[in-house]
């Protein structure tokens, strides 16, 4: 039974930290939260968001060492903030993101979405993965350390994505992954893409997962159902971010899959979604943009777009709010964020108003989004384009009867048919190996650009092993477009009667560039509306167009190797 001298001890105890200017940052939140010393910041006069009851709750949020220490009234700190009854969330997660999708290096993604309430990031790098191989991830994982949101890096499970391409990384092994695990920002093991890879037991493919299987482990399994999915699961695979129709994906969740409801530029999953996600069903969804332009960050928004549809389409805003952080962070064993409470990272975002995600301001560690230091961090030219321009003759396809890849808006799955390579609508597609291996351009049809496409436009942003691709109504205007990049190192290009109508430059391994956001955004601006000069109607053609060489994505795909019907996982001729 305690005395009165073990009182005495544990009193002398708390007086000795409290006098202690050597105090850990850990005792200091414990005394900051009790008073005993003033915290650094309170936010008084607050909504707050309970994520853990799903209610606003109104009062102070007291901040202290970059953490949440106390809700509680009554306590002084350094820095007093009136929230003016305005409404605090935490700070958004994106589940699951392709950095290099955005173009920009990561010092300038993160100038970019932290503003836009985006505090952490779950990224896999296997897009530059797939040029330079492990060195690919590595400079994620340099970047990430000095990044002022927290990113975090999956191990790029699949590069190559398939053997039916050529990529400029390799292949990449466990035994390479497996070093890069005691990296702190390292995470687990990213989308294992290959599924029929999985089901069968393939050897290397296993080694993967068991060397990963105390981390968390993506999926890519867009659909898969029934028993091939259980087993999917069952190999310790536990999110999907390639889920496009509602029975799908709540068969997913309903088998302990969490589920990434994506709304990138290209692939808009968000409305065919959005009906599954309730109070129930929230601890298991969360929010991802997967490949998203800077464009489309700037005038939309990142996460905080999701959540703001999600919103529109009739989602309760604290149902959506917790599906944005506490469900992404609690799913990846990131529990030190994600809520508004006691011993939580002080990642908070400031709301004028929760039903339209109006964001006044934003909290990463503590400190005011508005007041940090977003400084580029210097970035070395990373050159991989290796390729010849072809000549008129190489970029030739096959005549009469062909396999067509129909392509529809905002989708990155893709149709079929069958008809003249020279019916209305339909255009040449060509592909060119970028990675010093020789290549000749390979060449296919595609229908969905436009009826009156009049010229070409190409990109070395090619998933996933980003070769040269290249769509148009002429052979030569082709070439003109693929000679275009192979000169600047890649990028996006758009060319009419051999003149290059509009250019952004992608030295970085042929998919970033350190160029200000802002000076991206102009340029994408530019390229679009040179885009629609030549009659192409897709909303977003650049990104649309590199997905046409994923070969993990159904149904028919082109890669440097031949057209891809993926649903025989095999290629086949063009010709039909």
């Amino acid at each position: 039974m305690p005395t009165a001298s073990h009182a005495a001890k544990f009193t002398n105890a708390f007086i000795m930290v409290d006098n202690n200017p050597m105090a850990t940052a850990l005792q200091s939140r414990i005394l900051a939260a009790q008073g005993k010393i003033p915290c650094d910041t309170i936010i008084r006069n607050t909504h707050w968001l309970d994520v853990f009851t799903l209610q606003f709750r109104t009062g102070d949020v007291a901040i202290h060492g970059g953490h949440i220490v106390a809700t509680e009234p009554g306590l002084k700190a350094k820095r007093e903030i009136d929230g003016m009854k305005r409404f605090l969330v935490p700070g958004f997660i994106d589940a699951h993101v392709h950095l290099e999708s955005s173009m920009m290096v990561p010092s300038n993604f993160d100038k970019s979405v932290v503003k836009k309430g985006t505090t952490t990031a779950v990224c896999d790098p296997h897009e530059l993965a797939n040029v330079l191989g492990i060195e690919g991830i590595q400079f994620f994982l340099v970047a990430a350390a000095k990044a002022n949101l927290d990113l975090r890096v999956m191990l790029s499970s699949c590069v190559p994505a398939t053997h039916m391409e050529t990529n400029g990384g390799g292949t990449l092994l466990a035994a390479d992954l497996v070093p890069l695990k005691a990296h702190p920002k390292a995470l687990g093991l990213a989308e294992m893409m290959n599924f029929p890879g999985v089901l069968a037991g393939a050897p290397e493919v296993m080694e993967k997962i068991e060397s990963f299987i105390d981390r968390p482990i993506d999926g890519h399994c867009p659909g898969l159902q029934g028993r091939p999915l259980s087993a999917y699961i069952a190999a310790g695979i536990s999110s999907c971010h390639e889920s496009s129709e509602l029975e799908e994906a709540r068969e997913k969740l309903s088998k302990g899959m969490s589920v990434w409801i994506r709304e990138g530029s290209v692939a808009k999953d968000l409305d065919a979604l959005v009906p599954l996600l309730n109070v129930a069903t929230s601890i298991g969804i969360g929010f991802c943009t997967d490949d998203r332009n800077p464009l489309d960050i700037e005038t939309e928004g990142h996460i905080d777009h999701l959540v703001r549809r999600a919103i529109n389409r009739g989602v309760c805003p604290e149902v959506a709010f917790r599906s944005a952080s506490w469900s992404v962070a609690n799913h990846y064993g990131l529990r030190d964020r994600g809520a508004i409470a006691p011993g939580r990272l002080a990642d908070i975002v400031i709301l004028d108003d929760p039903k339209t995600v109006a964001i006044r301001d934003v909290f990463r560690l503590g400190r005011l989004a508005s007041e940090i230091d977003f400084g580029a961090a210097p970035v070395r030219i990373m050159d991989s384009m290796k390729a010849k321009a072809p000549a008129d003759a190489d970029l030739a396809g096959s005549q009469g009867n062909v396999h067509i890849i129909e392509v529809t808006a905002g989708k990155i799955l893709t149709g079929r048919s069958v008809g003249r390579h020279d019916a209305r609508g339909v255009a040449h597609l060509s592909v060119l190996e970028r990675h010093g291996h020789g290549g000749r351009p390979v060449n296919a049809y595609v229908r969905g650009f436009g009826e009156k496409l009049d010229g070409a436009i190409a990109s070395s942003v090619g998933h996933d092993s980003h070769n040269l691709i290249v769509v148009g109504s002429n052979v030569t205007d082709m070439k003109t477009a693929l000679a275009s990049l192979i000169e600047c190192g890649g990028g996006f290009a758009v060319v009419k009667d051999g003149q290059i109508l509009a250019r952004l430059e992608l030295p970085l391994g042929g998919l970033m560039t350190s160029a200000e956001p802002t000076a991206i955004v102009d340029r994408l601006k530019t390229l679009r509306q040179a885009s629609r000069s030549i009659g192409c109607e897709l909303p977003e053609p650049f990104l649309q167009l590199a997905f046409l060489s994923l070969p993990v994505i159904p149904t028919l795909k082109l890669t440097d190797k031949g057209l891809v019907d993926v649903d025989l996982f095999r290629i086949i001729s063009v010709a039909a």
